[in-house]
């Protein structure tokens, strides 16, 4: 039954209350008004949240800079040769900066367009059906038949690091570009330091990369995390320090970096990427019956709380933490406020790295499909045997293919090479759709194109059915 037809005595200043608009929080809006919900937004901070505004935006932005500095440097197989390169600290900064302008305008102008009710302030929950909205001191209270969760994350900063936003800082302060180090002392290997290592090895910075775990990029597929770290890493005089935990970060002039090992590093500027912590303290959870989980909201698939009429979704819940899977659980969670039993499918959401190459993953990985009992088949295809990659001189770089040797379906891909973000687009579709091997081996692929190392795997596995 949908929660939209209980209380129906009640008078309630909204159908839908959404607290936080980033991503997720836009998305569930748009969906809830196509759905006929009287709907509220609450923002404390910027519209457009994180990945607009400290976030996927401002950095894409640096990284298509860093890509272009990259295709100049390197375009002498293909008969170009340019002279000494130049660019403007200033001016790339600027252009992300503009970029975020526009699209948090444009995210904002769409709410208002559809009629959705944007409240500025910090939202505290009272009830499961009512907030308490501060406003510049001022305190209001707001009333929702149903209210969304979606306050997303913040970076975290281990114990023992400092941070003061100038000489070590997280990604917030990073994507302002405010200045260039000599050197820099990037804190883990995950998307986040791969990506700002991308953009700093390419304005010329040097980089020392510290990574706790035994691996650079854990928990990417193996084979994936052993090619990045030759292509995007080694290849780029990356010192990599594997498997020290930084265990005190002092800011100064020179930063300073003590390990566990006992070594001890100065650099001019240290980059924290932990990854992140929800922001969920202050939303007075507890006092509404919801206990968190190292401040993580539990859900289930229906993106439901286990509080009648509050739903979670985005970063705030630690499943997924990617914009668009906050987007995707906005929408389910708002399918089933409107009655429409809905529940999410976390193994067909895609996840990209935008460094130079990309890297697009989906599915299980090997070790994952292992361990979950699957009776495991891998296919492996190169860039430096596709058309298209040798026909541009882009050839570094593989697909790996995952699947279940008993049902033929397809359970991951993960690829590091040109588009990868995009051509994993391809096989989320398939895994979305439980797809068998045998079938994707009969799509036809345009010739000569990147897609073809997926069409090479497909047809390579289902040889052995």
């Amino acid at each position: 039954m949908s929660h939209r037809k209980q209380d129906v005595s009640m008078d309630f200043d909204y159908d839908l209350l959404i607290i936080g608009c980033g991503v997720g929080g836009h998305g569930a809006a748009l969906h809830a008004v196509a759905g006929g919900l009287k709907t509220a937004v609450v923002e404390a901070r910027d519209m457009g949240g994180t990945c607009i505004n400290r976030g996927c935006i401002p950095s894409k932005a640096l990284l298509a800079a860093a890509g272009r500095l990259r295709m100049l440097r390197h375009s002498d197989h293909l008969g170009i040769t340019v002279g000494e390169i130049h660019f403007d600290r200033q001016k790339i900064a600027d252009h992300a900066h503009t970029v975020v302008d526009k699209i948090r305008t444009d995210l904002t102008k769409s709410l208002q367009k559809l009629g959705v009710t944007i409240l500025r302030g910090r939202a505290r929950l009272k009830s499961n059906q009512a907030i308490s909205l501060e406003c510049e001191g001022n305190m209001q209270a707001v009333t929702a038949r149903d209210i969304v969760i979606a306050t997303g994350s913040t970076p975290f900063v281990p114990p023992g690091i400092t941070t003061d936003g100038v000489s070590v800082y997280t990604s917030d302060e990073g994507v302002r570009l405010d200045r260039l180090p000599e050197h820099i002392c990037i804190i883990g290997s995950g998307y986040i330091g791969l990506e700002f290592s991308d953009v700093y090895t390419a304005l010329g910075v040097r980089v020392t990369m510290i990574e706790a775990l035994d691996q650079l990029m854990p928990g990417f597929d193996p084979d994936i995390s052993r090619l990045a770290a030759r292509l995007l890493v080694k290849s780029r005089d990356i010192d990599a320090k594997v498997g020290v935990l930084a265990k005190k970060i002092t800011p100064g002039t020179p930063a300073t970096i003590e390990l566990a090992n006992g070594e001890t590093i100065h650099a001019d500027a240290v980059l924290v990427a932990c990854g992140r912590t929800p922001d969920t303290r202050e939303l007075g959870l507890a006092e509404v019956g919801i206990e968190t989980r190292r401040g993580f909201i539990p859900v289930d698939e229906r993106m439901a709380t286990g509080v009648e009429h509050l739903w979670a979704i985005g970063d705030a819940t630690g499943k997924m933490m990617l914009a668009h899977a906050a987007s995707a659980q906005g929408i389910v969670a708002v399918d089933n406020i409107l009655g429409k039993e809905t529940f999410m499918d976390y193994r067909s959401i895609p996840a990209a790295v935008f460094t130079h190459p990309e890297i697009g993953t989906v599915g299980l990985t090997e070790p994952q499909a292992k361990a979950e009992g699957y009776s495991v088949g891998v296919v492996r295809t190169y860039f430096g045997g596709n058309s298209k990659a040798i026909a541009q001189g882009d050839t570094e770089g593989m697909a790996k293919l995952v699947y279940d040797k008993s049902s033929a379906e397809l359970l991951g891909c993960h690829i590091i090479g040109p588009e990868a973000s995009l051509l994993v687009a391809e096989a989320a579709l398939a895994i979305a759709n439980r797809a068998k091997i045998d079938r994707l081996a009969r799509l036809v692929h345009t010739h000569p194109t990147l897609t073809e190392i997926l069409d090479e795997g497909y047809k390579r596995a289902a040889a052995v059915f």
